[in-house]
């Protein structure tokens, strides 16, 4: 069954610094752009960061260039989103998804995680 799980999320004090990881199952991610999603409370699912299938490409939204980096190990089948300097805007459900294309489009991911929760108190 082809399945991404993510991982790391959890309560996080302001100031401090997380790692999420993306793992696959069942299919390779060798030629797949990662991207990562996430869904503020009351707010859409956006797109924040996505990197190419050989990892020399990498996206950044706007409103995380500054303290998020994304990361791949394709032989560990993983891709991964560290966040620094976390921030109570930083709370939310983040999901990993597979896919095409440069940019992290929702329509472009063909598998998708269940997300993983982050929560950055105020």
């Amino acid at each position: 069954q082809f399945e991404l799980v993510e991982s790391g999320g959890g309560l996080v004090q302001p100031g401090g610094s997380l790692t999420l990881t993306c793992e696959a199952s069942d299919f390779s991610i060798d030629s797949l752009t990662m991207a990562w999603f996430r869904q503020a409370p009351g707010k859409e699912r956006e797109g924040i960061s996505c990197i190419s299938s050989g990892g020399g490409v990498k996206y950044y939204a706007d409103s995380v260039k500054d303290r998020y980096r994304i990361s791949r190990d394709n032989a560990k089948n993983t891709a991964y989103l560290q966040i620094f300097i976390l921030k109570p805007e930083d709370t939310g459900i983040y999901f990993c998804a597979a896919g095409t294309g440069a940019r992290p489009h929702a329509d472009a991911m063909q598998y998708w995680g269940k997300g993983t929760l982050v929560i950055v108190p105020s």
